[in-house]
């Protein structure tokens, strides 16, 4: 039982593999070779490594790793990808067996390695180690999920009466103005090119196109998308929902599936309408709709911090974490350490809290 390395430029060669322990694992849309090489296309720098964990000379643990700074390691994370690239075989490993299996990877990465961590880990995907003397588990953040069991109107009657109430003033609004409403799917790969440009002259005309993040065909961000979508959508697993005032494109979705669940990827609608329409909750509701439906899915992800709006839409939340594996137990004691003061400085330099007055 042993790591192998290989330059992640070589993922392809080990597609198969991979493709194989996630169908076999959590079948997760997100981990599929299809989302995986354009992430490597466009975000790798050339320093990822693919690593392998053989047992009985069957590979059963697959990762790809990077390093970060001097002696420190991570799992490969550019921000399009929402959950740590890890798998494993089912059954192959005992929980315990995680941090020897850490361990023995901090030892094989070339440079002398010191600190790995396994980034954005979803415990319904990646099974949640122990503290222990050398593993510390640390909480990422929060994450929402609609439930797609049972019926759509016992569903949208569980929401809270002002997401209601609001939703049918925009529609009752929109009638009354004469403008048709239309949420319209495209799964075909050949049309996601389309759908990507769409979505980013959507993006760029807002707040986005002024930081210099929005999505164009011609940027690494575009070309992800693009090529991730054609790729997911020839297994079936991908759809682009727009929806329409009229012939006037107001708000877009890029979603992948597979396995049991749809995952919202990105959003972007027309900021120009103003506070009077909320076309990306309008779309929302209708795809909630729509999947209630298709009785194909158990949950709809978010994959993004939890915010107020989320929890208007979600009774399910869970919690992404990190686990960094320190190569002694010394050196994670002066991390925690070292956390535990810079900590103490931050809160010392935060500005007082304002008085607040009755008025």
């Amino acid at each position: 039982m042993s790591w192998s390395l290989v330059p992640a430029a070589r993922f392809a060669d080990h597609a198969a593999t991979w493709a194989g322990l996630n169908t076999a694992g959590p079948a997760a849309p997100l981990l599929s070779p299809e989302f995986v090489q354009p992430l490597l296309t466009e975000f790798g720098n050339g320093n990822e490594w693919l690593a392998m964990w053989r047992q009985d000379d069957a590979v059963v643990v697959m990762t790809i790793v990077c390093p970060r700074r001097a002696g420190v390691w991570e799992t490969f994370q550019p921000s399009q990808a929402p959950v740590t690239l890890w798998l494993e075989k089912p059954g192959a490993l005992a929980p315990q067996d995680l941090p020897r299996l850490l361990d023995a990877l901090l030892r094989t990465l070339p440079g002398g390695a010191l600190l790995l961590g396994m980034t954005q880990c979803d415990p319904a995907v990646t099974r949640q180690p122990e503290d222990s003397e050398r593993i510390t588990v640390l909480p990422y953040l929060d994450t929402a999920r609609v439930a797609l069991q049972g019926e759509f109107a016992d569903y949208w009657n569980g929401r809270g009466k002002n997401l209601r109430a609001n939703m049918k003033k925009q529609r009752a609004k929109l009638l009354k103005e004469g403008v048709a409403t239309r949420m319209e799917v495209t799964r075909d790969a050949d049309g996601m090119a389309a759908a990507v440009a769409d979505f980013g002259r959507l993006e760029s005309a807002g707040w986005k196109s002024k930081e210099g993040t929005s999505v164009h065909l011609d940027n690494a961000q575009g070309r992800f998308y693009r090529a991730m979508l054609e790729g997911m959508a020839r297994r079936g697993d991908a759809a682009v929902y727009r929806y329409w005032f009229d012939d006037r494109l107001v708000a877009v979705n890029l979603c992948v599936e597979g396995g049991d669940s749809v995952i919202i990827l990105k959003t972007t609608y027309d900021e120009s309408l103003g506070s009077q329409y909320s076309p990306a909750f309008l779309l929302l509701e209708e795809l909630c709709q729509h999947l209630f439906a298709l009785r194909r899915f158990k949950g709809l992800e978010f994959y993004g911090k939890v915010m107020e709006w989320h929890r208007r839409w979600s009774d399910e939340v869970r919690t992404l974490y990190h686990v960094n594996s320190y190569r002694w137990s010394g050196l994670r004691r002066l991390h925690l350490a070292w956390q535990r003061r810079a900590e103490h400085r931050n809160l010392a330099a935060a500005p007082a809290p304002a008085e607040h007055t009755m008025e």
